[in-house]
């Protein structure tokens, strides 16, 4: 294979990093600023701005170089500096293709951004929040992940991290480099154990309390989120999560990652020996290869032998030890509690990023042949399972509902299940299931819930102009005026999981813990409600063909 040039690069990576790239609209960008604000911290004193009574901290550095030959190593000791740092702008995300409204990518990428309603002396929660983009794209910043909103109106303190990502924050070096390069495998995930660390030193001087601290993500920060439950390094910075639509029950084995390296290294035209000059490669070289390689999903299906190379966490015995819900939930988390599930319609997402129209003009036998492929035998009766919990369903929807739980929904309940089993701190899980009008583009097919929507609706951000303006349409969320309350009620569970670890909400039913009897499941809309042994029958079928 010859390595790919810039355009076509750009073109194949976008397919798996779409839903950080998603157009702007429906986020007003126009804030008034009110003052700047200086603080200090363990490495100096830093400026950031107060606008529409939040102050934002952006680009803030919280550990040191990582290029040169810190690459694939822990960072470099973060310098302190003199006199008064701007925080006012973004900070470098991680290698990756250029991203709208941000700096350029860059391997020196450890910032973070904070926003809080004050740099008081009260100890609010903190929520802390991992990227998605799987394990190769996204930043610490976007408009639907701007955290403005849950601090102006929950009264929280949101930190979001950068770090490195892809081959660069997870090539496995373990078996051929030296003790200097153990952890190689995990050095993303490490990378945000550093930004914890920040926030532990740190997040009092801007009115966080850091002993309570809440971790959550999406997609791909849905699977980080899972590996941080599962390691010790992060066990002492944090006491509550949520997994959202990122189930990482497992990740990448050790065997599977040195293949990927022996991979990579067969296309460098590099011996193991000789691996050091990795070191010398550009950037941009190695992201152009990364692109050849398969990504890494956040849910691993059970059961699945099959090889599973690319870049992201691996088991290495040390930084991971051991999968974070396989075969049991983590022991070092067993009293931190937790939240877990997934959109109704996460499917909807997948089709508008790969431009798939065809899938909404089947009828029944053309969805059968769709999914024999992947389920074999058991096709006919997983469909007939659905249809006839599911009467009134066409063949599309049948398509959508069977994709979207077993992308993120078989994970999503395996992870409930376990964590119940241990009788430690409680696990709650969800659907979020507000539907959207928007369609999928080139078909008259109503994307409902798609991945990523929960996005904008959990940090509040679908919301009616504070200038007292006309409403515009989300790309996902849609326009009509329902989703503010939608998105009201997930922000108020979520804020009050991250303050008492009990989520509730004025407007929401008494949402008790999961357990293995009754099985309750919240179903966030616009009106929430508690629904107890949700899909069983659908559930019960994916038992039996070895899928849950």
């Amino acid at each position: 294979m010859n390595i790919l040039d810039r355009r076509d690069f750009l073109t194949r990576l976008s397919l798996t990093t779409a839903a950080l790239y998603l157009p702007n609209y429906g986020f007003s960008s126009l804030v008034k600023q009110e003052g700047f604000i200086d603080v200090e911290i363990t490495h100096g004193r830093i400026r950031g701005a107060r606008n529409e009574g939040v102050n934002v901290f952006k680009g803030i550095p919280y550990a040191g170089r990582t290029s040169g030959d810190r690459r694939f190593r822990s960072p470099a000791p973060l310098e302190h500096w003199t006199g008064i740092r701007e925080t006012l702008q973004l900070g470098a995300p991680a290698i990756q293709p250029p991203r709208q409204n941000e700096p350029d990518p860059s391997e020196d990428c450890l910032f973070l951004n904070v926003w809080t309603p004050a740099n008081d002396n009260k100890k609010r929660p903190v929520m802390f929040y991992s990227h998605g983009g799987g394990y190769v794209g996204g930043s610490g910043y976007s408009r639907s992940q701007d955290g403005s909103n849950l601090a102006r109106n929950f009264d929280v303190v949101v930190v979001e991290t950068n770090h490195r990502l892809g081959l660069l924050g997870f090539l496995y070096l373990d078996e051929i480099a030296g003790s200097e390069y153990q952890g190689s495998g995990n050095r993303g995930m490490l990378d945000i154990v550093e930004g914890l660390k920040w926030v532990n030193a740190n997040i009092s001087q801007f009115g966080g309390d850091p002993d309570n601290v809440m971790i959550f993500g999406e997609s791909g920060g849905g699977g980080k989120t899972s590996c941080l439950y599962a390691m010790p390094d992060a066990a002492p910075y944090f006491n509550k999560a949520s997994i959202e639509s990122g189930p990482g029950v497992r990740m990448t084995s050790k065997e599977n990652a040195a293949e990927t390296t022996a991979m990579l290294l067969k296309e460098l035209n590099i011996s193991a020996k000789d691996w050091r000059k990795l070191l010398a490669v550009p950037a941009l070289d190695l992201l152009s290869i990364q692109a050849k390689f398969p990504t890494v999903p956040p849910f691993i299906e059970k059961n699945n032998n099959n090889r599973r190379i690319g870049f992201g966490p691996v088991v290495d015995g040390e930084a991971l030890p051991y999968h974070p819900f396989d075969p049991t939930a983590s022991a070092i988390s067993k009293n931190k509690p937790l939240l877990v599930g997934w959109n109704e319609d996460e499917y909807t997402f997948f089709a508008w990023q790969q431009k798939d129209t065809e899938t909404f003009k089947l009828d029944f036998d053309g969805i059968q042949k769709k999914l024999e492929p992947r389920f074999g035998a058991d096709t006919k009766k997983i469909i007939d399972t659905y249809r006839k919990s599911r009467p009134n369903a066409s063949a599309p929807d049948i398509f959508v509902a069977i994709s979207s739980i077993t992308m993120m929904g078989l994970g999503s309940i395996e992870i409930a299940e376990k964590k119940s089993e241990q009788n430690g701190a409680p696990v709650y899980l969800y659907n979020f299931g507000y539907k959207s009008e928007m369609k999928v583009p080139g078909t008259d097919y109503q994307m409902g819930t798609p991945h990523a929507m929960d996005i904008s609706f959990k940090f509040n951000n679908e919301v009616p102009p504070r200038d007292g303006s006309q409403p515009v349409a989300s790309f996902f969320g849609g326009g009509r005026p329902e989703r503010f309350a939608a998105s009201h009620n997930f922000a108020e569970l979520w804020t009050t999981f991250a303050r008492t670890g009990k989520p509730a909400a004025k407007n929401a039913p008494e949402w008790s813990a999961y357990n293995l009897q009754t099985r309750p499941m919240m179903r966030i809309d616009t009106k929430c409600e508690v629904i107890n042994n949700r899909y069983s029958e659908e559930l019960a079928m994916w038992r039996s063909v070895g899928k849950l």
